[in-house]
């Protein structure tokens, strides 16, 4: 007993040390500190390619805060800072922290089965087979519902088992849709009023869940986006009032939360992991979910390019809202590309970013490819992924040397990208055609 209060009375000091050197905005008002970037030594021209970057990806908002003040922020056409716009699924972090809040206050406890909340037959599943699901289950994507029927659904019609709870990781919208009836109906409240009481009065920010078709869909401005960063940053803590109060919840939900996706938490993604599973995938591959990114950086991802990055190490938040970039659902490289100019703009390793940008070194041909295309990177070791349109990976190989052929004749007709991992952690990106 002594040694648990002994780390929880250690986590607080450390926790108060890190609020300490953290600045918070006022809960009111448009006023909020900033720091320019020549001051942090960084470098404005590659600064400005970021957001030229951004501009000619459909973005709308950018925001990047060092400790806790703003260094970039960003809007694009007739976006500003009183603009909203939604999460998209960036969104499930909200309720992934709003179900550690109705934990600390008894409301439920993640073990709970989902049952237990919604009722008998909320699935099609068998009554054995629904009740080893449980709200940990919702949170951490491994429900064993079928998510290829329609990833959507929340119709018990849609909800068939393929497998027992907690034996498969699969990306899947309905399940997670479903916490926020978990949560109302474990607090008799509306999703929106506790998020205005437990989240929002505390940090100023604002927003709101809107339901479209099965979704519920969070709407803010970009500066809310950020708070919210900001008091992940800060282990949900804003300036001194801890908000989220059960640590062990915090520390599992930002990090690996089962055995099957090394880079998922309760919601959130993770960087720095052995391995990664994405989206419409059964497929694990090896290495971390982006390379050019710290790997303490956990994420929350959202359709067409909405992200937060939280990293620790760096007391750093960004934030990206916008319209699609033309890399599909869930742009997973989008957001290493960032990390890449993001590295040089803090002139990092500003003597590569010609090779980092353009990849002139990188070959592939024919292109279009038909049944075969060869990739070459003259004199490196490196890794291979193929990645289509959805932002999902077709194809890897992590053990190429200076070129390698790559049998496309299983490949859909279409534009796909081709992604590079040097030896030296470098990422390239080019884009290849596929036409038979």
């Amino acid at each position: 007993m002594r040694r648990v209060l002994t780390i929880v009375i250690l986590f607080f000091i450390s926790l108060t040390t890190k609020s300490q050197s953290l600045y918070f905005p006022p809960l009111l008002g448009n006023t909020w500190d900033t720091i320019s970037s020549t001051s942090l030594g960084w470098c404005q021209n590659e600064i400005d390619t970021l957001l030229d970057y951004l501009d000619a990806k459909n973005s709308k908002a950018f925001i990047l805060l060092k400790d806790g003040k703003i260094v970039i922020e960003q809007y694009y056409d007739t976006f500003t800072e009183d603009s909203l716009w939604y999460w998209a699924s960036a969104g499930k972090t909200i309720t992934s922290f709003m179900t550690g809040i109705a934990q600390q206050e008894n409301f439920l406890s993640i073990t709970d089965t989902t049952s237990q909340y919604l009722g008998s037959g909320w699935t099609s599943c068998s009554s054995t087979e629904e009740e080893k699901i449980t709200i940990w289950n919702q949170l951490t994507m491994t429900s064993g519902l079928d998510d290829g029927l329609d990833p959507y659904c929340t119709d018990d019609t849609c909800l068939v088992c393929i497998s027992n709870a907690g034996t498969r990781w699969a990306y899947h919208n309905a399940p997670y849709t479903l916490l926020d009836g978990v949560i109302e109906n474990a607090t008799g409240q509306t999703l929106n009023n506790y998020i205005t009481q437990k989240l929002k009065t505390p940090t100023g920010m604002t927003g709101f869940f809107l339901k479209i078709d099965f979704n519920n869909v969070y709407f803010s401005t970009a500066r809310s986006m950020a708070r919210f960063g900001l008091l992940i940053l800060n282990q949900g803590n804003w300036n001194g009032n801890q908000i989220l109060t059960d640590t062990n919840y915090f520390n599992q939900m930002v990090n690996t939360s089962q055995s099957l996706n090394n880079s998922y938490g309760y919601l959130w993604w993770l960087n720095g992991k052995s391995s990664f599973m994405v989206p419409g995938s059964q497929l694990v591959f090896n290495g971390s979910l982006n390379p050019s990114a710290p790997n303490d950086m956990f994420a929350a991802f959202g359709l067409n390019g909405q992200f937060i990055n939280v990293v620790p190490s760096q007391n750093l938040v960004y934030i990206r809202l916008g319209d699609s970039p033309g890399v599909g659902e869930v742009p997973l490289f989008m957001n290493d590309t960032i990390w890449q100019m993001l590295n040089v703009a803090m002139c990092g390793t500003s003597s590569v970013s010609e090779e980092l940008f353009d990849a002139k070194t990188l070959n592939i041909y024919p292109n279009p490819a038909d049944q075969y295309t060869t990739v070459e990177l003259a004199g490196e070791s490196f890794a291979l992924n193929i990645i289509d349109c959805s932002g999902r990976i077709v194809f890897e190989n992590n053990n190429c040397y200076n070129s390698t052929e790559v049998n496309t004749a299983n490949l859909q007709n279409g534009i796909y990208y081709i992604r590079i991992i040097t030896s030296s952690k470098q990422v390239l990106y080019k884009k290849f055609i596929v036409m038979k």
